[in-house]
């Protein structure tokens, strides 16, 4: 489970028997207080990879820095890169996913 805000608007296709895909990132944030009780906030980024009903959804609705709750499980795949070198991309397969601004 996570709650952030997209980092940018979804990169949409569509794959073999009208299969909708939707990619985003997005950005969730932790808030602390440091030694001397300083606030700091660090910002984590995801991949997050959106199948289905539910990427046409994001498709329509979803814009750079909408806040959203969202449900799914990490998964971690590899590829080799131009060079031939091994590249590993950790991304979240979401499975549920609410908006949680207000629509315009």
């Amino acid at each position: 489970m996570l709650i952030g805000n997209s980092g940018k608007d979804p990169e949409m296709q569509v794959l073999e028997a009208c299969v909708d895909l939707a990619k985003f990132t997005l950005a969730t944030l932790e808030s602390y207080k440091g030694d001397r009780g300083n606030p700091h906030t660090n910002t984590e980024w995801h991949n997050v990879v959106v199948w289905r009903s539910l990427a046409e959804v994001v498709g329509k609705y979803l814009k750079k820095g909408s806040s959203i709750y969202l449900e799914g499980k990490i998964k971690t795949r590899n590829y080799k890169d131009k060079e031939g070198m091994k590249k590993y991309v950790t991304e979240i397969i979401t499975e549920n996913l609410i908006m949680l601004d207000k629509p315009e």
